[in-house]
């Protein structure tokens, strides 16, 4: 096992083997028909979608395309979403557990008719996926779930024990599923959306929606994009119309490594249903057959020092499979809506103009084509068979009402904890490329010491609504445990809701705290409450 290699700078496998094309950045106001904000899958998908109907398209991205969570993916393209079925047919019934199962099984067939027809060179394969448990309590909730995929008519493939050493006490199986490799299929699609008239610009930030007469976008290059339909694929919906959708999703991160083992691997993947979970799929890299090993989540900034949750896979997989080498690590953030079900349609009941798509829950390959294909009908004025599943403005009493009870008192929970938490660190004491909340001057505040030896000090408390942010060492970031903000470690925003940057302390042996002003005449102060 390579034990020299860098890990401080977590990089996917993804990356490494697809070339992706760069694109400018939006500098001059323009027109469009439809503008869709967020580069990933989902906002690539339905853009190409869109394009393909002979609507004029632009798509923005705040950093650069796929640079985000779907870089980030394990890459199943699958039905099989953990245990869900049995308990959207307790919660919502058989008719719209069946209809998940349809949308789901349909987005895999129209992920790889496209592939097929664009000739997409992308490792796709044909895999059957199990579940699995390792103790009698995670074994009946199996049985439950194998009796909501016979009644739902889902197709199973032969449970037989599992190919690799751990014990296991029950396995389901879900047949002709499929893996492949993101980045080689969406760069295939982006060349397409080109080729159809479609435009593209990158590190260009949407910050503000003006709903007049045509929606007008400003970026923070004071550049307006003016289109009659918006559609919103930015992870976190960076504008939500007052709808308050950072109270009905909370934030997740998982882990990721990439080995090459001792042991020959038979096929499949495979997901454990019991804690810790650990999700294992193969994969290839420099021509050798590789294995990914995920799991470990928890919810964003509550999972304390993240290098433990890479030593728990790295564990996991020498004991399983043994560790040739282990070639990379990274992580991803993903949202969970109330009901597990993702919010695909109009951001407000009714609207024709605005649309979104959020809160996959970390299944994210097959929701993306459900989304394109359900937000192009929205946009072309065409009825679905799947709106009322996945309409935004849905809310069920049961579990919603309980979830986001639960989901709002925990963020209560943290603002309080966050605000009378005691620290002791002195910025002194950090080491280069270490990052602690310390005390400072009486304040809690955050310090980084990057390689240059230089302190970056910030004020932690997080700028959407106040809770406390923590520090992320594996990803050197500050997260926050309310509803999933990130901050780079000079306090730059990384992933929403958060807008506005962490506020800059003047560090000084002598002077007092000081807070640098924060000075964006783009920013607008977020009005909603929690």
């Amino acid at each position: 096992m390579d034990k020299k290699l860098d890990w401080t700078h977590p990089e996917p496998l993804w990356t490494k083997e697809a070339s992706l094309p760069s694109f400018d950045q939006l500098t001059e106001s323009l027109d469009t028909e439809v503008a869709v904000i967020g580069g990933g899958i989902t906002g690539i998908t339905t853009a190409y979608l869109l394009a393909k109907e002979g609507k004029s398209v632009t798509l923005l991205d705040a950093d650069r395309i796929l640079n985000g969570t779907s870089g980030h993916t394990t890459a199943k393209v699958t039905a099989q979403h953990g245990l869900i079925y049995h308990e959207l047919m307790n919660h919502f019934g058989e008719d719209h557990a069946a209809l998940y199962y349809k949308a789901q099984s349909d987005a895999m067939t129209s992920m790889e008719e496209t592939m097929n027809e664009l000739n997409a060179q992308c490792e796709w394969s044909k895999q059957d996926a199990y579940l699995y448990a390792t103790t009698k309590e995670g074994a009946k909730k199996l049985e439950r779930e194998r009796e909501a995929y016979g009644r739902l008519n889902i197709p199973q493939a032969s449970d037989s024990p599992l190919p690799f050493d751990g014990d296991s006490t029950a396995v389901l199986s879900m047949a002709d599923q499929a893996q492949f490799h993101p980045l080689l299929y969406l760069s295939t699609i982006v060349e397409e959306f080109l080729n159809l008239g479609g435009t593209v610009y990158e590190n260009t930030t949407a910050v503000k929606v003006n709903e007049g007469e045509r929606i007008e976008v400003s970026t923070n290059q004071d550049a307006t994009l003016s289109c009659d339909q918006l559609v919103i694929c930015t992870h976190f919906p960076f504008y939500d119309g007052r709808r308050l959708y950072f109270s009905r999703m909370y934030a997740e991160r998982s882990y990721v490594i990439a080995i090459e083992p001792e042991k020959e691997w038979q096929g499949g993947m495979y997901l454990s249903i019991d804690e810790p979970k650990r999700s294992i799929r193969s994969a290839k890299y420099q021509g050798k057959n590789i294995l990914l090993i995920g799991g470990e989540s928890h919810r964003t900034g509550e999972g304390g020092e993240s290098l433990f949750h890479y030593n728990a896979l790295e564990e996991f997989a020498a004991r399983t499979f043994g560790i040739k080498a282990k070639l990379f690590q990274w992580s991803a953030q993903d949202l969970t809506t109330l009901d597990k079900v993702p919010y695909i349609g109009p951001i407000r009941k009714n609207d024709k103009r605005v649309f979104l798509a959020t809160g996959f829950r970390k299944w994210g390959m097959t929701n993306s084509r459900v989304a394109g294909e359900l937000l192009t009908d929205y946009v072309m004025g065409r009825d679905s068979l799947y709106q009322s599943l996945f309409t935004p403005s849905r809310f069920k009493a049961d579990p919603s009402m309980k979830e986001f009870l639960k989901n709002n008192s925990n963020v209560a929970a943290h603002l309080m904890e966050g605000k009378i938490e005691l620290v002791g660190t002195r910025p002194e004491a950090l080491l280069k490329g270490e990052g602690a909340v310390i005390q400072w001057k009486g304040e809690r505040a955050g310090a980084y010491k990057d390689e240059n030896g230089e302190l970056h000090v910030l004020d932690t408390t997080c700028t959407h609504m106040g809770c406390e942010v923590e520090w992320n060492s594996a990803e050197h970031s500050w997260d926050c445990p309310c509803h999933g903000s990130r901050f780079s470690f000079d306090g730059e925003v990384m992933e929403g809701p958060a807008k506005k940057p962490l506020k800059k302390i003047a560090y000084s042996d002598t002077d007092e705290v000081r807070h640098i002003p924060y000075e964006d005449e783009n920013y607008e102060e977020p009005t909603d409450q929690p």
